[in-house]
C-alpha cells in the first residue's frame, strides 16, 4: 500500500487518517521508510509505502499498568 502525503502532513497524521490509530504504525512506516526519520515534516506528494492492510492493522496491545492501585 503507497500513502501520500497532504500539504504539511507529518508522519502520524499520515497513519491517523488512512488507519485511525498511530500506536505501532509509526514503527512499521519507519521500517518500510527509513529515510523518513530524517524529516518532522513530509513533502505535498510525498510516497510512503505502508504493508499490506492486514499487516498495519495488526498491531499488538500493551498491557496497562496503573500508577495509583
Amino acid at each position: 500500500m503507497i500513502l501520500t502525503a497532504n500539504q504539511g502532513d507529518t508522519l502520524d497524521q499520515l497513519l491517523f487518517r488512512q488507519f485511525g490509530k498511530t500506536a505501532g504504525l509509526v514503527e512499521i512506516a519507519l521500517e518500510y521508510n527509513p529515510a523518513l526519520a530524517d524529516d518532522v515534516k513530509l513533502k505535498m506528494g510525498q510516497k510512503v509505502v505502508m504493508p499490506d492492510d492486514e499487516i498495519a492493522t495488526t498491531t499488538t496491545q500493551q498491557e496497562m499498568i496503573s500508577l495509583w492501585d
